[in-house]
């Protein structure tokens, strides 16, 4: 019964994510077709960074996965009124953190921007400093945004904060599209803290639902407040490093031609499509029920949670990479080109977005992985396994940039994954004991094979439709990218059906009865 919950939650939020992300698509086609893939969106990305590093490390997903826990506790024990003091606490604690990192960030974003892209020209590298200024103040309501999330997703309300994650993109294509026809790129810097805005505001009216109350108090030594920074510490430090990563990224992509981090960041937001969709979506529903498993030290069921959602994730994940790996140019060419996007960029932004796929299996397990660590209370195993991924990126990157390029620190970035997926599954397997290995295992070697005949169709019949449509039209373009879609999807689904797997039958019913609750049909 609990895993049908997860399912149905995790099944909502890959609809949310998917909208989300379309909407996204429609934010990148106006920003791309208007301004190309140049130094100009190169400086549009890069200032994202160092706000979206302060927003990480003083919320992001590691204030949730600490938090949780913390207040669910006290909600399930009918401590309701010591869990606002808790959340008000904490609250309180992350402002004054923010104020603070918020105003140093002002003063010194030239230096910060120097590091981060030291090979920009000077109009640039002034450019990207305006927008990250600008930035900084989406911050402050993406924080407020987080803990609100927090907070609604320890009573099990997914829907608000879900919705709040596409008003976001819709805010930033309706200001920024109509600031930037007097303002350029600098319109769509001002769109994000519109969107940040927007994402908290409407989570307000079901806070106030809920009852919140707020209390103006701040200490540290309250248990509930030193069990949240406990866990949040080594979070913070992995998240961190996931940063360093991106920052390691650009740094190195800044010395090459104009548009390499542009067409990095693209190809990043498709990887992270499937990722999102299917990882974080499985993982964020697992979260509260793994928790409460191992409060209650019902182990038994930990394990079979676990491994039936780490199947799924598996199953639905490795036909995304081949997919997405086979069908990079023909993709991006229908999504993108045009107006200034150029058949150059799509050629740069397919050879990152193949290397990327590479790694898409591996970041949507570490997403399940790391809510496993959390719901133990274990925060320090990811974060000693990031800080080698670290290394691991790092080294790659350097050696692979020279012989590859851009393509190099792509590849460098999925290698990073897949060492710090295995290594975390080796290690919860030596903690916890027997989670069903064998089991994805085969999971694994069966979704293989169907994927690679998938791979294998679909290349022949894209490759095919594209010698004899006028590709150079946007309506051939929708042919062959909807053709290679659907065939893949018919494939993967016949030959795993044939193989009996498990996870094909769950996905097929819960498709089923998706459907038949949107039309009205009733199970007889």
């Amino acid at each position: 019964m609990e895993n049908n919950r997860v399912a149905k939650t995790a099944g909502f939020l890959m609809l949310v994510s998917i909208s989300s992300r379309l909407v996204g698509y429609i934010r990148d086609i106006i920003i791309y077709s208007r301004f190309g893939q140049n130094r100009i969106t190169d400086a549009y990305n890069a200032a994202f960074s160092i706000p979206d590093f302060l927003y990480v490390l003083l919320v992001g997903g590691a204030l949730s996965s600490a938090f949780i826990p913390v207040f669910s506790s006290y909600i399930a024990n009918d401590r309701q009124e010591e869990a606002w003091e808790v959340a008000s606490m904490v609250f309180n604690l992350v402002m004054i953190l923010l104020g603070a990192g918020i105003g140093l960030g002002l003063i010194f974003t030239p230096q910060l921007v120097a590091m981060i892209v030291p090979g920009f020209e000077p109009e640039y590298m002034k450019l990207t400093v305006l927008m990250t200024r600008i930035m900084f103040l989406q911050v402050l309501f993406m924080s407020m945004a987080g803990i609100s999330q927090g907070i609604l997703h320890s009573f099990k309300h997914f829907r608000t904060p879900a919705l709040g994650s596409i008003l976001y993109n819709v805010a930033i294509i309706l200001v920024g599209a109509l600031l930037s026809r007097y303002m350029g790129i600098v319109g769509f810097s001002i769109g994000v803290v519109a969107g940040a805005l927007l994402n908290f505001a409407v989570q307000v009216p079901v806070l106030i639902r809920k009852r919140v109350r707020y209390h103006r108090m701040l200490n540290l030594n309250h248990p509930g407040v030193r069990r949240i920074l406990s866990l949040i510490v080594p979070i913070l430090v992995g998240q961190s490093i996931i940063y360093l990563n991106l920052f390691v990224t650009q740094n190195l992509a800044s010395g090459l031609d104009g548009g390499m981090i542009a067409s990095l960041r693209l190809a990043e937001r498709l990887m992270k499509l499937p990722i999102s969709v299917i990882g974080l979506s499985l993982a964020v529903a697992l979260f509260p029920t793994l928790s409460e498993y191992a409060a209650r030290k019902q182990m038994k069921q930990y394990h079979a949670s676990f491994r039936v959602t780490m199947n799924n994730v598996i199953f639905l994940s490795l036909p995304a990479s081949v997919g997405l790996a086979v069908m990079a140019t023909p993709l991006i060419r229908f999504m993108y080109q045009q107006g200034a996007f150029d058949q150059a960029a799509t050629a740069a932004t397919a050879q990152a977005l193949i290397f990327y796929s590479i790694g898409i299996t591996a970041y949507s397990t570490v997403h399940v992985l790391s809510r496993a660590y959390y719901a133990l209370s274990d925060t320090r195993t990811p974060v000693v396994v990031s800080s080698f991924s670290m290394l691991v990126n790092l080294t790659f990157s350097l050696l692979l940039i020279g012989p590859m390029g851009h393509g190099g620190l792509a590849l460098a970035y999925s290698v990073t994954g897949i060492f710090n997926a295995l290594v975390m599954t080796l290690w919860l397997h030596r903690k916890v004991g027997a989670m069903g290995g064998q089991s994805m295992v085969t999971t694994g070697l069966k979704t293989s094979a169907a994927s690679a005949a998938m791979g294998l169709v679909v290349w022949a019949l894209t490759r095919g439709l594209d010698m004899v449509l006028p590709v150079g039209e946007k309506s051939a373009q929708g042919v062959v990218v909807i053709s290679g879609l659907v065939a893949g999807v018919l494939v993967f689904l016949a030959l795993s059906r044939i193989m009996g797997m498990e996870e094909e039958r769950t996905a097929r019913n819960m498709l089923v009865s998706r459907l038949r609750r949107r039309t009205g049909v009733r199970d007889r």
